[in-house]
């Protein structure tokens, strides 16, 4: 999807936030339930882009319905190089109302689920005020 890609390129995670639909279901490649709701994938979101260091996307597929989208990208945290896929669904609206993600090699996986699993506090608080329920 054009407009996610280029929102997360230019670091515009207010623009990426708005993509997303209300019931938006994120599905982490570090956690087995998924994330429902766009508060909390906003605030997941915004920690990832200041956790992964050199991202870039290399190549971006769609589906011939032009609902399904998949976005291929590198990037690094701390020494550990990884690569991996955003797989993305939109509604009848144009919204994104799944995102999935998925990371290789094993040891950058890893690294991603320590450096957001010591952020989480923060990222459920975000998500709390930016619901209304804190």
């Amino acid at each position: 999807m054009r407009a996610f890609r280029e929102a997360v390129e230019a670091g515009d995670m207010d623009a990426v936030e708005a993509l997303l639909a209300k019931d938006v279901v994120f599905t982490s490649p570090a956690v087995f339930k998924p994330y429902a709701g766009k508060a909390i994938t906003a605030a997941i979101l915004r920690t990832v882009a200041q956790v992964f260091e050199d991202f870039r996307y290399e190549r971006e597929l769609a589906g011939s319905d032009g609902r399904d989208h998949a976005l291929v990208f590198t990037a690094r945290v701390g020494d550990r190089e990884l690569s991996g896929c955003d797989f993305i669904h939109v509604n009848e609206d144009g919204q994104i109302d799944a995102l999935t993600v998925m990371v290789r090699p094993l040891s950058g996986a890893q690294a991603l689920a320590t450096a957001m699993g010591a952020r989480f506090d923060e990222i459920t608080k975000e998500a709390e005020a930016r619901s209304g329920t804190s």
